[in-house]
């Protein structure tokens, strides 16, 4: 049942190193990322999926806490677009016409509304509204990832220019987000035996 998957998730502190997620749990888990909602269905971002020791130990100086880029089975980095040129924009609706099998004419009144939408946005704007996004797949990647029994551990504690500079994304163009690690909790990890405190009902929710 999916909320006992929720109850039984956590932030892992330490992943057990020996322990690698199998490509058929990550390509769920991957797959729910694909199916992600997202605003005017553009989706502003790229996953990045770090598998290779060599090169998580290369990111690792790039993080605060190494514990959990150390001993992860894999690193989803989640990265932003900081605009959406004509090319981008264009490719979107070839691919909706593509998909659907319609004629792309038949999509111009909506293409016409969502480049109304984008050159709105100022660079800040666009910078916010990208990361939003990025955000909802990180909930339904983690949601994923507890479902395929797969532990996990969100991260924003990084050093952003330079892990962007380690992964030698284009920076003038893209922007990290988030990260999330993918692995099983090491025995030692006696964040698994806390109990779950979540604001209780009469705090969180208000019906009206």
């Amino acid at each position: 049942m999916y909320l006992e998957a929720l109850q039984q998730r956590y932030s892992v502190k330490k992943f057990d190193k020996e322990k690698s997620v199998p490509a058929e749990n990550l390509n769920n888990i991957l797959r729910a990322g694909q199916l992600s909602a997202s605003s005017l269905g553009l989706q502003p971002y790229e996953i990045l999926v770090v598998e290779t020791e060599a090169l998580k130990q290369k990111l690792i100086p790039a993080f605060y806490n190494p514990s959990q880029i150390s001993t992860c089975s894999h690193l989803i980095v989640i990265v932003s677009k900081k605009n959406l040129d004509e090319n981008y924009l264009g490719s979107y609706f070839q691919y909706i016409s593509k998909v659907r099998e319609v004629e792309l004419e038949t999509l111009d009144p909506f293409k016409k509304n969502i480049n109304s939408h984008i050159t709105r946005l100022s660079d800040d704007e666009m910078s916010i509204w990208a990361e939003k996004q990025c955000y909802i797949v990180l909930g339904n990647l983690m949601f994923a990832a507890a479902l395929e029994n797969v532990d996990t551990c969100p991260m924003e504690g990084f050093k952003k220019e330079e892990l962007e500079k380690l992964l030698e994304l284009d920076q003038e163009n893209l922007s990290i987000s988030v990260t999330l690690a993918l692995g099983f909790r090491a025995e030692d990890d006696i964040f698994q035996n806390f109990k779950k405190v979540r604001k209780p009902d009469d705090k969180l929710f208000k019906f009206l």
